[in-house]
């Protein structure tokens, strides 16, 4: 489904915002996300929905916490794999309603933890606590694993080599910020060559950047990475600015005024896949959708 739809498009819109988007209906903060594929699945199929409607070809579930590690923080560690399927239940449920292809790309998000040996995850653990998350989102039918906002090499081989050992395809994406680095120092330079070095039939079939402080330095990113391994599929799914808290509530500075040009700027720099991360909505998709079908 993935690689097919990109042959065919040869430029994917991803979705938008779950976590913020939640929050905005409700989600308090502390609270598991995951919990609500169970308990209201038609608020998240409704997300889904709505950023479909907007033009994305490919939508994440809501699973990006859905690992043990994660949900222990909630004491429901014992309902990984209850929730992850659930996550792709919905939104194959409206894959399936749409009157085109949308890919259901299954987030998987990092650990919480740091890894062995600034932490005391070990490499094991970590390729453990990822392969159970990947097994249910597999299991129940999504077409790609999306790993994202990772910031760590350590972390980035335990997820990568959870994914390889399940014939569903792959994606990897990390956070960079307005130093260009990742938390934990990683340039995206050196992100691309990891790629190009790893044997072909171990490559993601997709990297790039997500999340990070604003649309320029994602795509500053994301540029790096592409010059860096230029036979690689590039995202970008940058956040929407730094937020302030105003007017009760917290406002992103980057609206769907600027994601006109942030898709062009991505379609310059080589990006395959191009999306949005925290703050955006479907305006902000419906914009990016337009940018490139405008291109």
């Amino acid at each position: 489904m993935f690689d097919g739809l990109l042959q065919e498009k040869a430029v994917l819109v991803a979705d938008g915002a779950m976590g913020t988007t939640l929050f905005e209906l409700g989600l308090e903060s502390g609270d598991s996300p995951e919990r609500l594929n169970v308990e209201q699945p038609d608020m998240i199929a409704q997300v889904h929905r709505n950023f479909v409607k907007a033009g994305a070809d490919l939508i994440l579930t809501n699973t990006f916490g859905g690992n043990r590690r994660r949900m222990s923080l909630h004491r429901m560690e014992d309902r990984v794999g209850e929730f992850n399927r659930a996550g792709v239940s919905i939104a194959k449920r409206v894959a399936e309603e749409a009157e085109r292809p949308v890919v259901v790309a299954a987030s998987v998000g990092p650990t919480g933890d740091l890894f062995a040996p600034l932490g005391l995850l070990s490499h094991a653990e970590g390729v453990e606590v990822f392969s159970e998350q990947m097994e249910s989102l597999v299991a129940a039918g999504a077409d790609i694993l999306w790993i994202e906002t990772l910031s760590a090499w350590e972390e980035i081989a335990a997820a990568t080599e959870a994914a390889s050992g399940l014939a569903t395809p792959h994606a990897v994406t990390l956070s960079f910020d307005t130093n260009g680095r990742t938390m934990m120092g990683l340039r995206p330079s050196d992100f691309g060559k990891w790629w190009t070095e790893l044997p072909p039939d171990r490559r993601p079939v997709a990297l790039g950047a997500n999340c990070g402080t604003g649309l320029q330095e994602a795509l500053t990113a994301a540029a790096a990475i592409k010059e860096a391994a230029a036979e690689a599929t590039v995202i970008v799914k940058s956040n929407c600015g730094i937020p302030v808290f105003r007017e009760g509530g917290l406002n992103y500075p980057e609206g769907p005024e600027q994601m006109g040009d942030y898709a062009r700027q991505a379609l310059e720099a080589g990006c395959s896949i191009i999306g949005a991360c925290c703050g955006s909505t479907p305006p902000h998709i419906q914009a990016i959708r337009a940018a490139l079908d405008g291109a």
